[in-house]
């Protein structure tokens, strides 16, 4: 499998990341590959909607009816991302790492946007810990992001 450096140095391309549910963990990944400020702009953690809208630009009435959670918040936080940071593609994960009243069972969406596409994908998490939840969120979105690259 090509790796992440390789495919965005060939392309030529730059990328920002927007955390909810993996709390930095998708950042730190690609921060520690070798070479990453090759294209690696940055990230922002926005836990909460008031950060969301106030960073991302998630239009609070998306956001608020859904606790943040949904494929048009992740959508919305990608393209969010890729526009704060000016960069060609943005990754964003959003979810439930354990679970709540309105998600008895975990899960995620995570979103990657560019400027002429949004791809997103839910990912379910059934009987998993909350730092389960949150490392397989975190693969899912990198391994996606990987597929994007490749498409």
């Amino acid at each position: 499998m090509p790796n992440l450096k390789d495919l965005m140095l060939e392309k030529q391309l730059t990328l920002a990341v927007a955390e909810s549910l993996t709390c930095g963990q998708l950042q730190a990944r690609i921060g520690a590959i070798s070479g990453a400020s090759a294209f690696f702009l940055g990230g922002v953690t926005a836990y909460t909607l008031a950060q969301k809208t106030k960073l991302l630009g998630v239009p609070r009435e998306l956001a608020g009816p859904v606790d943040c959670v949904s494929e048009a918040v992740a959508r919305a936080m990608a393209d969010g991302a890729r526009k704060l940071f000016g960069s060609d593609i943005a990754v964003a994960t959003t979810g439930y790492a354990e679970p709540a009243p309105n998600a008895p069972i975990p899960y995620a969406w995570h979103a990657i946007a560019a400027v002429d596409r949004i791809v997103s994908s839910r990912i379910d998490c059934p009987g998993l810990s909350r730092t389960a939840v949150q490392q397989r969120v975190t693969q899912a979105a990198f391994d996606a992001l990987i597929d994007f690259l490749q498409t």
